[in-house]
């Protein structure tokens, strides 16, 4: 695939999760600001912290299915009778594991109640949440499918009508119920997953082989033995964020937690589509060539490029806008995590580029070093946060957050030129920093205390990183070719 093609081929599967990405966000406003205002901050916080719990759970039993069966079936899909018998392996390990899930949730919900909340009366609540991870479990082996196949309208599509049967279900209750709707919503937010996921992966017709769980375990031992390391690491990354939640409760209360959970999200939606891309797109497209390492070095290249280009502008939009955003989403309550969020949104952008190189060690299958890294940046990240949040509150998180994304960019950097001999070009170098640049800039701008002179500048460093990032993209793309095939 010649460049320009590869960036065509990013700009088309970018713009679909985007467009999807658009209703999401609409979605995402709705659910807030029902949540918002009829729960509170403290409504926001529960969600975190049960939010927390079942991730949690889910990613100490779902053994990294979500990413190691997606090379499993991109690896087989041109056979169908291997993908035939991939798939229904896949199917049958992800009943064992949700169920699994579920029982240990159950066993332990006393426990989980006293040590997330300081008492047992979230216990019901945890034993109904159990069966949100079997259905998490069956929501992830549909979207591997078609993650796997490369589906890419059918995995947008999935996840845009799931979220929007969830919103549709969620607001009658949080309406009727307020802060007892909570358990419910999630609830029946995990079957609207499944329901969406499952309905898009039917359309592709995969026979099914029957298997017994036996011959599922063994014939998946090389899926679930790559999936114990990414499950593992990806334990480390939901405990983390489980420790830092009650850390904050016990240093101030759950408002606090609220809040933090608040601001996360809106990072989380807001520059959602780069990452939504990563994996459902690029992430499979890697695993077909990790074999060759100057392909490999191209996509990574490609990848980070296009997304450093895509988020330049987003963020000087953001820091413009960052407190209508939050009102809009929440209410005026949650206006206190706007310098976090400011701090934060800096951040995307080297996290971009530090994602697009992590999916290396993904893709190559290279589970010790996977989860050593994950254990160094995990300890590192939650030791941050802890300090930062104990000498300067929620401002000090959103810093915490640049800083580690820098110490993870240049960690993966050394470890991809050692272990692999990739490594970025001095040109990649330049735009990099060109781009962060500009959006440091824009947050240093926000200290101006002439709104009128503040308001203005911004306004003007929109409209130059908007046509700094169409001239970039139009030189790989060329735009005026590109649409007019299209």
């Amino acid at each position: 695939m010649s460049q320009q093609s590869a960036y065509r081929h990013i700009l088309k599967a970018t713009s679909i999760f985007g467009s999807v990405q658009v209703f999401n966000i609409l979605i995402s406003l709705i659910r807030s600001k029902f949540i918002a205002v009829f729960t509170g901050v403290t409504g926001i916080g529960i969600i975190g912290l049960l939010t927390s719990v079942i991730n949690t759970i889910w990613c100490f039993t779902n053994f990294g299915i979500e990413t190691s069966a997606v090379k499993s079936i991109s690896t087989v899909q041109e056979n169908n009778q291997k993908l035939a018998r991939e798939t229904s392996i896949l199917k049958r390990i992800a009943w064992m594991l949700g169920i699994f899930g579920s029982i240990i949730m159950i066993i332990f919900s006393p426990f989980l109640s006293k040590i997330t909340f300081g008492n047992y009366e979230f216990t019901w609540a945890f034993i109904l949440l159990s069966i949100t991870l079997l259905f998490k479990q069956l929501t992830v082996s549909s979207i591997v499918v078609l993650q796997g196949l490369q589906k890419i309208k059918y995995l947008a599509k999935a996840n845009l009508y799931g979220n929007l049967i969830g919103l549709l279900l969620s607001i009658p209750l949080y309406y009727f119920l307020g802060i007892d709707a909570i358990a419910p919503s999630i609830i029946l937010s995990s079957i609207a997953a499944f329901i969406g996921a499952k309905f898009y992966e039917n359309k592709l017709k995969i026979n099914t082989v029957k298997l017994s769980n036996k011959e599922a375990l063994t014939e998946g031992k090389k899926m679930l033995t790559l999936g114990f390391s990414l499950s593992f690491t990806g334990l480390l990354t939901t405990f983390s964020a489980y420790l830092l939640q009650i850390f904050i409760t016990n240093v101030d209360d759950i408002v606090q937690v609220g809040l933090y959970t608040a601001g996360f999200t809106i990072i989380n939606t807001y520059a959602g589509v780069i990452f939504t891309a990563m994996a459902s797109d690029y992430y499979p497209r890697l695993t077909k060539v990790i074999k060759n390492n100057n392909l490999v070095k191209e996509l990574v290249i490609q990848q980070s490029t296009f997304a450093v280009l895509i988020l330049t502008p987003v963020i000087v939009i953001f820091l413009l806008f960052s407190p209508s955003i939050i009102r809009l989403l929440y209410s005026k309550e949650f206006l206190p995590i706007v310098p976090f969020v400011c701090w934060a949104i800096l951040a995307v952008i080297i996290k971009s580029v530090s994602w697009s190189m992590g999916y290396v060690l993904l893709a190559k299958g290279d589970s010790k070093l996977f989860i050593k890294t994950s254990v160094f940046f995990n300890s590192i990240f939650l030791l941050m946060n802890v300090l930062g949040y104990f000498y300067y509150g929620l401002e000090g998180l959103g810093i915490v957050f640049l800083l580690y994304y820098f110490i993870h960019f240049f960690a993966l950097k050394v470890i991809i030129r050692k272990k692999y001999d990739i490594q970025f070009e001095f040109a990649f170098y330049k735009l990099l920093i060109s781009c962060f640049g500009i959006c440091a800039l824009a947050f240093i701008c926000l200290k101006i205390e002439n709104n009128y002179l503040k308001n203005v500048v911004l306004l003007i460093l929109i409209l130059f990183s908007t046509l700094y990032s169409i001239k970039e993209l139009n030189q790989r793309i060329d735009f005026k070719t590109f649409f007019s095939k299209k």
